[in-house]
């Protein structure tokens, strides 16, 4: 089934095409579509082509909403599904409060055990780090939450008079001989210590056979050459988002 998937997060947007499985035409709008609408909707446009089903909303910042809606509405002459907690999922979830799940984090779990399997924890590397756990029986049952990348390098330049600002990426040497490098150092290799203490924590509760997955924009940056066991898999909210629209098309 042909259908759009969008991932509105809260720094950008990610926009595809989700075909049986198959994630293409892969778009990203920095700011979504409040910074830029014809972004957007060039990239819904582009995805559209050729007929689509519908469209699937994750969103974690629900404020856009109404725009997405009403974007989607003008071009596919349909409303989106909008997810939520109480959709039919590939995970049950136990959840105190479960329409307090972000979209992001449900369509991760879903995604991960339709591709991997359980039990499983998904690590999110955006603007937060989120850890998802869905347990052997396929039952979604919360997680960890922990500030991203974005917001160490971002706090360490605004909270200090003289440390430049650096965006997670790139070369990364072993021992810093400039301000930039010992920035960097510090932002991945400590950060490689924070997400492993958070997976030895989870897995103490979960046992041994645990498939770690690892998405969002910065996961390849933090995990490739750190010996952590995670399958790297990019576009693993965008799929998920599109099992979730195969289960609930009318």
């Amino acid at each position: 089934m042909r259908c759009i998937v969008i991932d509105v997060g809260n720094t950008s947007t990610s926009l595809a095409l989700y075909d049986a499985g198959r994630v293409s035409r892969l778009a990203h709008v920095k700011g979504g579509i409040a910074r830029d609408p014809r972004a957007c909707s060039a990239a819904v446009q582009r995805a559209a082509r050729g007929g689509v089903h519908g469209a699937v909303l994750g969103s974690v910042v629900p404020v856009t909403n109404p725009l997405w809606i009403d974007l989607l509405t003008r071009e596919l002459g349909c409303a989106p599904l909008v997810v939520r907690a109480g959709l039919r999922m590939d995970v049950a979830v136990d959840y105190p409060k479960p329409r307090t799940i972000g979209a992001d984090r449900l369509a991760n779990a879903c995604g991960g055990v339709a591709k991997y399997g359980a039990p499983l924890i998904v690590a999110d590397f955006g603007t937060a780090l989120t850890f998802d756990i869905v347990t052997r029986e396929r039952c979604y049952i919360g997680g960890v939450i922990a500030p991203g990348l974005p917001l160490m390098t971002d706090y360490l330049h605004e909270r200090t008079a003289l440390l430049p600002h650096v965006a997670p990426g790139g070369a990364c040497p072993r021992i810093g001989r400039s301000t930039r490098g010992a920035i960097r150092i510090g932002a991945k290799i400590g950060y490689r210590g924070i997400v492993r203490e958070i997976v030895a924590y989870l897995t103490e509760t979960l046992g041994d056979g645990v498939t770690l997955v690892g998405t969002g924009g910065f996961a390849r940056w933090v995990l490739a050459g750190s010996r952590l066991p995670f399958v790297i898999d990019p576009n693993l909210t965008l799929f998920g988002l599109g099992r979730i629209f195969e289960q609930n098309a009318e």
